[in-house]
């Protein structure tokens, strides 16, 4: 798990657009329960509308766990009319899964198919994750339809950071290697 350093003061959501969102029939409990696609990687513009859809079908929503890597902001907490609703943001979770738990402590996992899929592949994506018998997982989805990789990551501008136990090389081992390298 990471944590953010973003201010925990809850971002009011903008007018929601109509998200891209099929859901299976019944709650069977089968790996997924529906798949959704969202215009961008904004969770200020896109995750209100999700919360209210998936709110109508099953009640209030109140977290949301998203892939860390994902997206382009990482509020803590969303506003949607009046409720807040916590987010939390995970590298253990993939970034073709979204996490949503309800008042009630239900669970809803949706695939999250990236922005920049042709619409083709996205609603074949959508529909079989709605399957409820289909049992295949969020990334499996993806690679079926053919969701081309660097879809669904993005660059992480803390990659190195992380990668290096939190330095650059230079800090760490007093020394820059790519200099090192051409001396040898």
């Amino acid at each position: 798990m990471s944590v953010t350093g973003q201010p925990a003061a809850p971002i009011a959501a903008s007018t929601p657009s109509a998200p891209r969102l099929v859901l299976a029939p019944t709650r069977n409990r089968a790996v997924l329960d529906g798949g959704w696609w969202p215009r961008s990687w904004d969770p200020a513009a896109e995750l209100p509308g999700l919360v209210l859809a998936l709110a109508e079908r099953h009640g209030r929503i109140r977290h949301i766990m998203l892939n860390i890597h994902a997206w382009d902001s990482r509020p803590r907490r969303l506003t949607v009319g009046p409720d807040v609703v916590r987010l939390g943001w995970f590298d253990t979770l993939g970034p073709a899964l979204l996490v949503a738990t309800t008042g009630r402590d239900s669970q809803v996992d949706l695939l999250v198919v990236p922005p920049g899929t042709p619409l083709g592949a996205a609603e074949r994506a959508m529909a079989t994750a709605a399957d409820p018998a289909d049992l295949r997982r969020a990334p499996e989805i993806l690679a079926a339809v053919r969701v081309p990789p660097a879809a669904t990551t993005r660059p992480d501008a803390y990659a190195v950071w992380d990668n290096e136990g939190g330095g650059d090389g230079v800090t760490r081992y007093g020394r820059d290697p790519r200099i090192d390298a051409r001396r040898d």
